[in-house]
């Protein structure tokens, strides 16, 4: 099995950016520790801060991988586009959020990606992406 997890805005950030949502540690330390636990899985991993890069890795997913693994971070609320590309590919996609977004700012409640995509995981700290890929198997 082949999973690409793509992390928007600012994740590339994590382990500096607010340690009391986002926790201490970085994503690569994290995806590494993932890469061990799932180490019959393909797992592959993009960030972005740019949404355009976004939307052309998901649109490269796919026929490439069997599942998306995607934390659009603050595009979640705000980007038509993402959400048309997820609706345009037939590789799944899950979204995944370390915060409980309803627990959070009001803009944060709406998604333009939970209705096209093929569950949300969202509030487990980054174990939220464990989640994600258990999803697939």
């Amino acid at each position: 099995m082949k999973l690409l997890i793509i992390n928007g805005p600012n994740l590339n950030l994590l382990g500096k950016r607010e340690p009391g949502i986002y926790g201490n540690q970085t994503f690569q330390e994290f995806f590494t520790e993932m890469q061990k636990q799932f180490n019959t899985i393909e797992l592959n991993y993009f960030q972005s801060n740019i949404e355009g890069e976004l939307i052309t890795k998901i649109q490269e997913a796919d026929d490439t991988y069997e599942g998306v693994i995607l934390n659009a971070g603050a595009y979640t609320h705000t980007s038509i586009g993402i959400g048309d590309a997820i609706k345009a590919v037939s590789v799944p996609v899950v979204e995944v959020h370390i915060s409980n977004t309803f627990g959070r700012e009001e803009f944060r409640h709406q998604s333009y990606i939970s209705p096209n995509a093929k569950g949300v995981i969202l509030g487990f700290g980054m174990q939220s992406y464990v989640l994600g890929v258990q999803s697939f198997l």
